[in-house]
């Protein structure tokens, strides 16, 4: 095995772990309170925007490009509703161990996505956006819609889910094409 073909798949593992740290943690995680789960919720979409700004930033991809800018307007989306809606209840999102892991796991795919080579930048990116979107759905599905109490909050989570899962399946259509080439 080559050492670009080395460095591809410990690039890929690093990312892939955001998304397992939001399945374990949130496992794990005691009861989340409705302004840990704004935390949260606000924290995965902008890491999302954030990972969405680096690709279009680095791809040349026209399929990448466009899905990078669906990513970043549709999650930007999410944080201004999520925004709005904390504002009118009065409740200030609170930081939490499920945030701050978060958090720390998009540091590190940031840095792995910046180091991405322009050959494999593209399919380490759509690689892991299908990775995190797996983890998202499963997180917002199993813990996130369960432990929240207010019903607009838990409404406005279970909104998001179609959109999540479409960005799910534009990921792995674009994946697909990847895997071919």
């Amino acid at each position: 095995m080559s050492s670009s073909e080395n460095l591809k798949k410990i690039i890929l593992m690093g990312l892939l772990s955001t998304s397992v740290s939001i399945m374990v943690l949130g496992q794990a995680a005691p009861k989340l309170a409705d302004d840990e789960i704004a935390s949260v919720a606000v924290v995965a979409n902008q890491s999302d925007i954030d990972f969405a700004k680096i690709a279009k930033q680095k791809s040349k991809d026209q399929e990448v490009l466009k899905f990078a800018e669906t990513m970043a307007k549709d999650h930007q989306s999410v944080i201004d509703q999520a925004v709005a809606l904390v504002t009118k209840l009065k409740v200030t999102p609170k930081d939490n161990d499920l945030s701050r892991k978060l958090t720390a796991d998009a540091t590190a795919t940031k840095k792995k996505l910046q180091a991405a080579s322009a050959s494999s930048f593209n399919k380490t990116y759509i690689d892991n956006e299908v990775g995190y979107h797996k983890a998202v759905i499963a997180a917002v599905e199993g813990v996130l819609i369960p432990q929240a109490s207010n019903p607009e909050l838990k409404q406005l989570l279970e909104n998001v889910v179609p959109t999540l899962k479409t960005h799910l399946e534009h990921a792995e259509m674009i994946q697909k094409t990847f895997a071919s080439k």
